[in-house]
């Protein structure tokens, strides 16, 4: 094609005209419940290792999640686990408390955790737990 050719094909559709609204509407910013719900079911699951999560937990959440991720209770064979609902709980500003069910075919599992704000205004989850057993105390707490 020669340089001077026009850019544009003849089979294009037809340009439409964007509403000058949508143009300056951003994108809408996904609530930190979600990306939280989906980081913790990525490790959970062992979609993710566990690392990935060092600088998004606080206090003992990180080394509950490594105690879960280890027991493999979100591990599925086939059906790939998801997000099926979220809910949340705001105690205070700064903090939320969410619950979030998980679905893997038939399988319905329930996953909760605390969510608190820094300094940075960067959200870090503060615990993290699914039904069963939880991860035992040390001397430390």
């Amino acid at each position: 094609m020669p340089l001077s050719a026009p850019l544009s094909a003849p089979h294009e559709a037809p340009h439409r005209p964007v509403p000058a609204q949508a143009l300056h509407r951003p994108a809408p910013r996904p609530r930190p419940t979600d990306l939280f719900a989906d980081l913790l079911l990525a490790v959970l699951s062992g979609q993710r290792p566990v690392h990935c999560m060092l600088r998004h937990t606080a206090g003992r959440a990180y080394d509950e999640l490594a105690w879960l991720a280890e027991r493999g209770l979100l591990r599925t064979r086939g059906t790939r686990p998801v997000v099926r609902d979220i809910g949340y709980y705001v105690p205070r500003p700064g903090a939320i408390e969410a619950f979030a069910r998980i679905g893997a075919g038939e399988q319905l599992r329930a996953m909760a955790f605390r969510l608190e704000q820094a300094a940075d205004l960067r959200w870090r989850c503060t615990a993290v737990e699914l039904g069963g057993p939880r991860m035992p105390h040390t001397n430390d707490d």
